[in-house]
């Protein structure tokens, strides 16, 4: 029987083993941390019973996914997916449906109905091609072309199709998702998958926190004979036991330094060069009451952006990318509780929330993230029992491939979004045999889908199977 070596637990890695599993590999996962998850953990981080998610909390992208299906994961929902609220009270607001969401945007509803309603009818064939490698033969492509088309835009080339400031910064607090500056080629396509994404499935929390998805992958690898280790950290190529196939939910980085030179140069090269993005500095406020928030929308969304008009978003996100924080950086705050009550305790109320920072920043951002929440929700600061953060670097503690705080492991330009670590035909093939990458540095890219991983090994077996036929 084939036997393969996944080394990290993340979404992507509990992916590749569970797909390899599938097709009768005899799987080991090796995890460095003594809880898999990878982004996907959960805990009572500040009051016993009150639940928070460490990093990966909202889950449009990973509610449809087909690898996540039929494991047993509950899905919550709010009312509301999404709330930008404005300085004067006013606020843009998404909701799961692409008709209440334009008949809240006024004069900009019949723009908002024309970019999603097709894109959004159509995304469980659309997912199969914008949730993998982009360089192949599309199974629908002109599906494909209707949705690709605007996705190339810069976001602020994009916005300009809406005339109200609600509409505009709705879309650019999505679009800002990217952690890139918003005037560049291709900010437009994060923002657009997302909103299609939630538009049919909603933008979902896991019950009983982000941890569950991780507990229900592990949970079936275990069922079809696969193991997990945790505590064990690889580091060099010479602790890797013997498979056909091994699988790395690592940043690139960290497969050149574990193959070192038995990696072919060009690849070596491309994974050390590998480019990051902006970091998330992190706190999680234990809140009596909730949020009081201005805008009574806001009170019902699980997600809150705050960042201000759609300029102000485009200017915090370049000086982000510039290395320089502002004073009002852009700020998402996470209300899973809405959707998933148990995580509270009584009225005291777990609040999740990161501002975007530069790579590597070294201050303390939790003042500016408290000051943000209460320009949009005065009287916040009183309600907060308790708090806890996690820097860039504790981030890149926590997960080795979050280095500088890079939660979406690795920056998604145009090049890395398209091809991912390095140029190629075959993002998971690290050129040598045996031997993929499936972290979220691969397409289709950040998120607990899970088809990172699951494209990686269906590669593996494909070549696998290939190598066993020419044997014979």
């Amino acid at each position: 029987m084939s036997t393969a070596t996944v080394v990290g637990s993340g979404p992507n890695g509990l992916a590749a083993a569970l797909t390899l599993a599938r097709a009768g590999i005899t799987v080991t996962v090796l995890e460095a941390a003594d809880q898999i998850g990878g982004g996907t953990r959960s805990s009572e981080a500040l009051l016993p019973g009150l639940l928070h998610d460490h990093c990966s909390a909202i889950h449009p992208m990973a509610v449809g996914s087909p690898l996540l299906a039929d494991l047993g994961i509950q899905w919550r929902w709010p009312e509301l997916d999404c709330v930008h609220p404005l300085d004067d009270g006013t606020a843009g607001v998404l909701h799961r449906s692409v008709e209440d969401t334009a008949a809240g945007l006024g004069i900009d509803g019949s723009r908002w109905r024309t970019l999603f309603s097709g894109p959004a009818a159509d995304f469980d064939a659309l997912s199969q091609d914008i949730m993998g490698p982009l360089l192949r033969m599309p199974r629908h492509p002109l599906a494909l072309a209707r949705f690709g088309a605007p996705t190339v835009l810069p976001a602020t080339a994009l916005a300009r199709v809406f005339r109200s400031e609600a509409a505009k910064a709705l879309f650019g607090g999505v679009a800002a998702h990217a952690f890139r500056p918003l005037h560049l080629p291709m900010t437009s396509a994060i923002g657009l998958g997302i909103l299609t994404a939630g538009h049919r499935h909603g933008w979902a929390v896991a019950a009983g926190g982000s941890g569950a998805i991780a507990t229900a992958m592990a949970a079936e690898l275990t069922r079809l004979g696969g193991s997990i280790e945790t505590g064990v950290r690889v580091s060099a190529a010479n602790q890797l036991p013997p498979s056909e196939i091994t699988m790395f939910d690592l940043a690139p980085e960290a497969v050149a330094q574990i193959l070192g030179d038995r990696l072919p140069r060009r690849v070596s090269r491309a994974y050390r060069n590998f480019r990051r993005g902006p970091g998330a500095f992190k706190v999680d406020f234990a809140v009596q009451g909730g949020v009081p928030w201005r805008n009574p929308d806001a009170h019902r969304a699980g997600t809150v952006h705050l960042g201000g008009s759609f300029e102000e978003v485009v200017s915090t996100e370049r000086a982000i990318h510039a290395g320089r924080l502002p004073d009002r950086p852009f700020v998402l705050v996470g209300q899973q509780y809405l959707a998933d009550p148990q995580r509270s305790v009584g009225d005291v109320h777990p609040v999740w929330s990161y501002a975007h920072v530069p790579n590597g920043y070294t201050g303390n951002a939790t003042e500016a993230i408290i000051a943000q929440i209460e320009r949009f929700a005065p009287g916040f600061r009183d309600r907060i029992l308790d708090h806890t953060t996690r820097s860039t670097v504790a981030m890149a503690d926590y997960n080795a491939n979050y280095a500088g705080g890079d939660i979406m492991t690795g920056a998604k330009d145009i090049r890395q979004l398209t091809f991912g670590p390095r140029i190629t035909l075959s993002p998971y093939s690290t050129g040598l045999p045996g031997h993929y990458i499936c972290s979220a540095a691969t397409p289709p890219g950040p998120g607990a889908h899970g088809m990172c991983g699951y494209h990686a090994a269906r590669s593996a077996l494909t070549k696998l199977t290939h190598h066993q036929e020419v044997s014979r």
